[in-house]
């Protein structure tokens, strides 16, 4: 049981030094900052959609874990509007929480986003309006730790909280998704469909319908999704046979619910 422990957590080092080694030698002043194809054309698809993204952070950081952020169309808009958390802009003394037009799978510098939630339908827009008041009552808007939080991660994870009809099963990548704010110990999980005790995102549980159960040391999450049949890891992220997101959740006008 050891040897093995040891040899999964050189395997482990060994990914994230490879990813490192990749991230360090790109250019983030250089890096493509191009629509990756992965979203509706607002121009075209005239119902709400929210989804919900995360890329590989920029440099190191990106063997270890994600950047994510929401984009949100109401209906009948021509464009959609990114929520998420800048790290840099708090450091400058600034406001972390940035609100603004851009396109929803934009790649993060380089990096290719993933899509882990999808919502579409007449039901949408109450939830984006609940997901505008989340965003801007985010109570750690002028701090920010990139660990274990509050970060990006952290944001998204609270925004969840506040709005479970996303039921958004963040990967084990999102570091700081289990920094719970307010000073809370225990929290519903972000998926809304289970809860979480966390101490200041450093350690951990989680039980949840869409999440599974997971494990939280240092802010290296390990677990099980008995749901997809999925394993979480710490560096390599979910390993499933099946994406995590397999189509648009489409909601019925006032049922919050997808079909």
């Amino acid at each position: 049981m050891g040897i093995g422990l040891w040899i999964g957590v050189a395997g482990l080092v060994a990914l994230a030094a490879i990813a490192a080694s990749r991230s360090v030698g790109a250019d983030w002043r250089t890096a493509s900052r191009e629509p990756a194809g992965i979203a509706p054309d607002p121009a075209v698809v005239r119902e709400a959609v929210v989804q919900v993204y995360g890329a590989r952070a920029v440099g190191w950081r990106g063997a270890f874990g994600v950047h994510t952020w929401i984009a949100v169309k109401p209906t009948n808009a021509d464009h959609f509007t990114v929520y998420q958390v800048i790290g840099w802009r708090v450091v400058r003394g600034g406001e972390g929480v940035v609100i603004d037009r851009r396109p929803a799978d934009q790649r993060w510098f380089g990096a290719m986003p993933e899509l882990f939630a999808d919502l579409r339908g007449p039901g949408v827009d109450e939830i984006i309006a609940k997901i505008d008041k989340a965003a801007r009552g985010y109570p750690h808007n002028g701090n920010y730790g990139l660990w274990p939080g509050p970060n990006s991660n952290t944001f998204v994870a609270h925004v969840a909280r506040e709005v479970p009809e996303l039921r958004l099963d963040l990967p084990p990548t999102a570091i700081g998704k289990d920094y719970l704010t307010n000073g809370h110990v225990i929290d519903r999980a972000p998926s809304g469909t289970g809860w979480q005790f966390s101490l200041f995102g450093l350690l951990g549980v989680l039980a949840g319908a869409e999440e599974g159960v997971e494990v939280n040391v240092l802010g290296l999450v390990f677990g099980f999704d008995p749901t997809d049949m999925a394993l979480k890891l710490p560096i390599v992220g979910r390993i499933a046979p099946t994406p995590l997101v397999n189509g648009p959740r489409v909601l019925a006008a006032g049922s919050g619910e997808g079909s």
